[in-house]
């Protein structure tokens, strides 16, 4: 079963978290941000992987979910191919 668009934008929030850092770094969604983004962050709250309706901090599940996601990307990605 492929993605849904709904997922596929979810995926596209979860990626845009700097998981590099020591220190915890929250993104915020102003109102006027591409609807798709905006409804993607509020699911990503409902479901417990981010900590406000806006944006915020990752919560531990998210944290998961963000470094899952952050490394398909990499696997999926042309640099992969050419590192095997």
């Amino acid at each position: 079963m492929p993605y849904s668009p709904e997922q596929m934008h979810e995926l596209d929030v979860l990626i845009r978290f700097n998981l590099e850092s020591s220190h915890f770094q929250g993104i915020k969604v102003h109102h006027n941000a591409n609807p798709e983004v905006i409804e993607a962050v509020k699911r990503l709250h409902a479901k417990g992987l981010i900590t406000q309706v806006d944006g915020g901090y990752l919560t531990d599940l998210g944290r998961k979910a963000a470094e899952h996601a952050q490394i398909l990307l990499l696997i999926l990605g042309p640099a992969y191919e050419k590192a095997s």
